[in-house]
């Protein structure tokens, strides 16, 4: 009878080759992930993207490609900063999810309480034969949770027809008028703005003094802020716009002037190393590297389950396809929004699994976190219009890339 002869190998030996495999294999998905990205902009001529991928405590993947502008041609970096936009919000919502854990703010009281002139707005109640608008006075008072979630009628009129029409018949107060009474529907607008006046309001300091304090310190995101130092310009990556013709046109960069005011829906200069920080302390449960509590599990909780009922969200028809295309970012089914995040209740082909959090900023940068496979991602692009075709598709091919990886 025959014997299999089997070499002894001491534990040392095989952790030593566990790390050499895993190291292999990381060195392989790097590599993947560096072609999807640097092949996937040259193809459609994108000027520019940065991403990274982590899990809670380390870091998977780093990447940047592409240049800063075209009149310079110089390289960008891993630490080059983007104007973020809408990406703003996620971090407005947790300051003031911050005050609801504290007691100062409740979610579903009138923000009235705070902010009188919340009390007194009005809702378009319909158009004349003319082409003139009717309003009347909000009959249900506006909640936290409706501005959190989308729900309060507050709306941007590139994705909101009635508010488009609206402010084209002379409506002048768009960031003050409700395009419906609130709870009844989600639409994408102003009400992170509102909301970080209330974290204002009732913190007593101003939005970049609070989120410096409150949540880039203990994250240590040093390079985000409302307010873009001199000494940190040359990092910076200005927007460039997509013409009719297919070219982009890059205006040149220019110092972005101080804000007078820092507002919730958007503003924040951000890099993706800083940014995948943000998203880190949502694998962590609310916690910081270091173990300071950013948020509570039970605000977590909140934050990261669907919070409109049976309402659809994330889809936008636009009415200015040079600043946005129509956005479908998950095409045949309905997501959801929790407090502060889109929500897919289904899979995405390839990519992260149910109950991933997820949203954007209009110049076409992007993350999602993904609780269940323990991974969060930013890709940052700098150009107009928003969902264009090709940064929908960049987007999808590194996602596929991540998890294929």
């Amino acid at each position: 009878m025959a014997f299999l002869k089997v070499s002894r190998i001491t534990r040392r030996q095989f952790n030593t080759a566990a790390a050499m495999a895993a190291s292999a294999t990381r060195l392989s998905s790097a590599t993947s992930l560096d072609e999807t990205l640097r092949t996937g902009i040259t193809r459609r001529g994108i000027p520019t993207v940065v991403a990274m991928v982590a899990e809670a405590d380390r870091i998977v993947y780093r990447g940047a490609f592409g240049i800063r502008d075209k009149l310079s041609r110089k390289p960008v970096t891993i630490d080059s900063l983007f104007d973020i936009a809408s990406m703003t919000k996620a971090v407005a919502s947790v300051a003031a999810m911050q005050l609801v854990e504290q007691g100062t703010l409740k979610l579903d009281e009138p923000v009235s309480r705070v902010l009188p002139e919340l009390g007194t707005v009005q809702v378009i109640d319909g158009f004349n034969a003319s082409g003139t608008f009717k309003l009347r006075p909000v009959r249900t008072p506006i909640t936290l949770k409706h501005l959190l979630t989308h729900t309060s009628g507050f709306a941007y009129d590139v994705w909101s027809p009635d508010m488009a029409r609206y402010t084209a018949a002379g409506g002048r107060n768009s960031f003050s008028t409700l395009a419906f009474e609130p709870g009844t529907r989600w639409q994408y607008g102003f009400s992170t703005d509102w909301a970080a006046r209330v974290v204002e309001r009732a913190s007593g300091m101003n939005l970049e003094q609070y989120v410096q304090r409150n949540i880039f310190a203990p994250l240590a995101m040093a390079d985000t802020s409302y307010i873009l130092p001199a000494n940190k310009f040359e990092r910076f990556v200005y927007r460039a716009q997509r013409t009719p013709s297919g070219d982009f046109l890059d205006a040149g960069r220019k110092m972005p002037s101080a804000p007078t005011s820092y507002g919730g829906g958007g503003g924040l200069y951000s890099t993706a190393p800083d940014y995948i920080r943000f998203l880190q302390m949502f694998l962590r449960r609310g916690a910081a590297p270091g173990g300071k509590r950013i948020l509570s599990e039970a605000s977590v909780d909140q934050m990261t389950v669907n919070q409109i009922g049976s309402l659809s969200a994330g889809k936008l028809k636009s009415s200015n396809p040079m600043v946005s295309a129509d956005v479908d970012l998950h095409p045949g089914v309905e997501d959801r929004w929790g407090l502060g995040f889109l929500i897919n209740q289904t899979p995405y082909e390839g990519g992260r699994a149910a109950g991933s959090l997820a949203w954007a900023g209009i110049n076409n940068t992007h993350f999602w976190i993904d609780p269940k496979s323990g991974l969060c991602a930013v890709i940052m692009m700098a150009f107009l219009p928003f969902v264009d075709p090709s940064a929908v598709q960049m987007l999808s091919e590194f996602e596929r890339a991540v998890y294929a990886g």
